[in-house]
């Protein structure tokens, strides 16, 4: 960051709240209303501070060499506009004439999911006279677009509990701050949040199809492109939930209690089917090669969090031991232990860094919802009324698989903390829900009360 950001920041964060509150009446009702700028603000935090700490902390990281790069982009439109659109339409890492002498100055060129971030940072720079913060606040932008679909969509079926949700959705620190600024983890984000939007439109709601078509294409085509394992760990638990949501709606009590369980593995199959198909022919997460890529990943984050760059940063020693992972025939052996360490680790005595000492104490707090929960309804309860909500039962499936899959291929908490942020607006939305089922002791010694937790209602 340059001089240029601090007079060309403050003109476009206007132009971005300006817009913001043009559209907020739109995009609002009574009960959201106050929570839109809040949120964006909150991404636009994330976005700036993402730079700051990577430029005057770590000296340097992803989001700057994705810039860096960008930048050859926008040279390349200045010496020839019909270049720079083939540098930015480029797919294969094969440059042509043209656009040989560009390509040779990219590291990540030939790499698909690292040029796609430096394809879309040389595009929005186009915009901004290439300056880093206002492309920052650019990736906030976008992905507060998804991340207010997501929660548009939890309110759609939780209306009463849109306080909580706000802070499930918009306001967990690790959220807001790996999730903006020039990164993989904002698009995926906001892609993610697009694409629920998009599943409970088409197939559960069955409204604003020609919307939550065009959303499925373009967030799919994102996640398939940046990081397709989120893609893939999606898919299943979301077709889960949609084959438990038509469950649901069966009046007949003894017919339902019989059709669930199908319904259930008819929506596991297709969804797996959906993933496999999804990843088939992608080289790192084709389902014949994922055991050497889990593998290989481990063993690198493992490594790297001993390295001396690490404790030069400060960072020391964060990594963890999965038990000499080899492929996913381990998994199970592992899951219990990769759960605990992908939703409850770092504990407060593993921090070691003031921006790991953020991830211990907002663990904690979402430690002591998740103990909350089961201590007040009990282990078999908790469990039972899992089953029984079909967004709670999408939102713990999804939460897990990623917790597992993250924790298994981080191999040091640095990364951990990054990789997961996709999985807490909807672990904590689930717990949310699931707390809002707790009985509860009204005063001057009534009995014990229960608000219903899976109150399904079609819109606000």
């Amino acid at each position: 960051m340059d001089l240029k950001d601090l007079f060309l920041t403050p003109f476009y964060l206007a132009l971005f709240y300006g817009l913001a509150f043009a559209v907020r009446k739109r995009f609002t009702n009574p009960l959201t209303k106050k929570y839109f700028i809040p949120a964006l603000s909150v991404k636009f935090i994330g976005a700036i501070s993402l730079g700051i700490i990577y430029q005057f902390y770590y000296g340097g990281g992803d989001t700057f060499n994705y810039f860096n790069e960008s930048k050859i982009i926008h040279e390349a439109f200045f010496d020839s506009p019909s270049t720079g659109i083939k540098l930015l339409l480029s797919a294969d890492g094969i440059p042509d004439g043209s656009t040989a002498k560009y390509a040779a100055q990219m590291h990540w060129f030939a790499a698909e999911t690292e040029y796609f971030i430096v394809k879309v940072c040389g595009f929005l720079g186009l915009f901004c006279f290439h300056t880093y913060s206002v492309i920052a606040l650019m990736f906030a932008f976008i992905s507060f677009t998804g991340i207010w679909a997501l929660y548009n969509t939890f309110l759609r079926l939780y209306p009463r509990l849109y306080k909580k949700l706000a802070i499930a959705v918009f306001f967990i620190p690790s959220v807001f701050f790996w999730g903006s600024g020039i990164s993989k983890d904002a698009l995926c984000l906001g892609a993610l949040g697009w694409m629920f939007f998009a599943f409970y439109n088409l197939f559960v709601a069955r409204t604003k199809i020609i919307h939550a078509a065009l959303a499925l294409l373009i967030a799919g085509f994102v996640l398939k492109s940046v990081k397709i394992y989120i893609l893939i760990s999606f898919i299943p638990p979301v077709m889960l939930w949609v084959t438990t949501q038509y469950s649901a709606r069966i009046k007949s009590g003894a017919l339902r209690v019989l059709v669930m369980p199908i319904m259930i593995v008819f929506g596991a199959v297709v969804g797996l089917a959906v993933s496999q198909s999804v990843a088939s022919g992608n080289k790192n997460y084709d389902f014949d090669k994922i055991e050497d890529r889990a593998t290989v990943a481990s063993t690198y984050h493992n490594s790297i969090s001993h390295a001396d760059a690490n404790k030069e940063r400060g960072m020391g020693n964060s990594g963890y031991s999965m038990d000499n992972f080899t492929g996913p025939a381990d998994i199970p052996k592992l899951a219990p232990k990769a759960v605990i360490i992908g939703l409850f680790r770092p504990f407060l005595w593993e921090v070691n860094n003031p921006v790991m000492l953020l991830s211990g104490l907002e663990i904690l707090w979402i430690t002591y919802l998740t103990i909350q929960v089961f201590r007040r309804t009990g282990l078999l309860r908790t469990f039972g009324r899992i089953g029984s909500t079909p967004l709670v039962l999408f939102c713990m499936v999804f939460s897990v698989l990623f917790a597992i899959g993250t924790a298994i291929t981080s191999g040091n908490f640095g990364n951990l903390v990054r990789y997961r942020i996709p999985l807490w607006p909807f672990y904590v939305t689930a717990l949310f829900i699931l707390q809002d089922g707790i009985p509860v002791k009204k005063k001057k010694g009534r009995r014990f009360i229960a608000r219903p937790a899976n109150r399904q209602l079609a819109g606000i």
